[in-house]
């Protein structure tokens, strides 16, 4: 088994109100560890943000979220330390209603 450490995936909300997928645990893979996910708010204006984890085979449901509409305070960041296991094809998916918010996902892929 090996262990790459690694950044899992950035993304930015260029468009608000819509739901991208930021990681997805590739094939080739066992899985996956989410150790850090770094939220980033460039605007002036208070926002909030979705994390949701959709397993394998399935859609993102209100079940999925880890996060919901957590509000985060203009020009702030915050960093989650919280340790997600995927296995092979489970995804990451994230949310703003603002166009500024930024994630970056920080872990380790298992193969």
């Amino acid at each position: 088994m090996t262990i790459t450490y690694k950044v899992l995936g950035q993304t930015a909300t260029t468009a608000a109100y819509t739901t991208q997928t930021v990681y997805t645990v590739p094939g080739t893979r066992l899985g996956a560890v989410v150790s850090t996910i770094n939220v980033c708010n460039l605007s002036t204006t208070s926002n909030s943000f979705n994390i949701a984890v959709v397993t394998s085979g399935t859609i993102l449901t209100t079940s999925s979220y880890i996060n919901y509409f957590t509000p985060i305070p203009g020009n702030d960041s915050i960093a989650i330390s919280i340790g997600v296991t995927l296995a092979t094809n489970d995804s990451l998916q994230v949310y703003s209603p603002g166009s500024a918010v930024t994630f970056a996902v920080f872990g380790s892929e298992i193969s």
